[in-house]
């Protein structure tokens, strides 16, 4: 069977992903600073995209890359904004391509994360191995509500979780003032389907639900764990695909099919292999809502 440019890149992006969330080395894309607004920016590159808002006396950090050199490249970005001290990061969630990078940062910083968030890092920490967090850098001030507002160097910043989606202590930062939103994983712009942690907890269900909220703010720059910057259409689109897809599963599995038969009516590309052949590296989409509609 041959396969197109999409489904190729599918399979690629799935590779990447799959070494980066588990915070190995990879090859990475240089760092490229873009400004949205005079004191927020996005910085691509190194694993993903991270966010910077220039605050009255500090700064505030959405993610921190995937290593320590990543870390401290992001770092020297950052001063090169502003002379101010970095002094909040906000996580989107717990995969080490989004923490790692937290052992180049100053200490005592503020690490702001979604409660169940630090209960995963918790969990990889006790487990120990490349999977565990940085020591020293867990998630010290937690979000436990469906929605946060909080004045942070004078930034209005309002922290979202609707639902577990890519994980289960996922955040959505949004920015009202600036209408801006940082999406984390939520969003993985050069994949074509969500991506999903079953073990840790995601789910399609959830996924569909924090989209739906993600368009629903008044916003018009989002900027995804992964890839350009999306427009409300872009990500309104992605959602109605994801909703489609999610459908013609459900009404497959009503019927009786087999996972590998629904993997075929619905176009899927072949399972991405993890490095050394090791096996899949991530749940596809339609496996996910498989094993949610099946409980298998």
């Amino acid at each position: 069977m041959r396969y197109g440019r999409t489904e190729l890149l599918a399979i690629a992006g799935l590779n990447a992903f799959a070494t980066l969330a588990a915070g190995q080395p990879a090859a990475q894309a240089p760092f490229v600073t873009h400004q949205l607004k005079p004191n927020v920016y996005w910085i691509e590159g190194g694993g993903g995209n991270r966010g910077v808002i220039a605050g009255d006396r500090s700064v505030i950090v959405i993610d921190a890359k995937t290593s320590a050199a990543g870390g401290k490249e992001l770092l020297e970005d950052i001063a090169k904004i502003t002379p101010k001290p970095v002094t909040t990061v906000i996580e989107t969630h717990s995969d080490g391509d989004h923490i790692n990078g937290l052992v180049s940062f100053p200490t005592g910083i503020t690490i702001i994360a979604h409660e169940n968030n630090k209960k995963e890092q918790d969990t990889a920490f006790a487990a120990g191995g490349r999977g565990a967090p940085p020591e020293g850098y867990l998630p010290n001030q937690l979000i436990a509500k469906n929605k946060e507002s909080l004045k942070i160097a004078g930034e209005k910043v309002e922290l979202l979780h609707w639902a577990p989606a890519h994980t289960s202590g996922d955040l959505v930062v949004y920015l009202p003032d600036e209408k801006i939103v940082f999406t984390g994983d939520i969003i993985a712009a050069q994949m074509p389907d969500p991506l999903i942690h079953l073990e840790k907890n995601g789910s399609s269900a959830g996924w569909i639900a924090t989209v739906k909220g993600i368009v629903a703010l008044n916003a018009d720059q989002f900027v995804p764990g992964h890839g350009d910057l999306q427009t409300k259409a872009a990500i309104q689109k992605r959602l109605t695909d994801a909703e489609a897809k999610r459908a013609k599963i459900k009404e497959l599995v009503a019927q009786g099919k087999s996972l590998d038969e629904i993997k075929t009516a619905v176009g899927d590309a072949p399972p991405a292999q993890g490095r050394g052949g090791r096996g899949p590296a991530f749940a596809s989409y339609t496996e996910v809502v498989y094993k949610e509609l099946t409980k298998k």
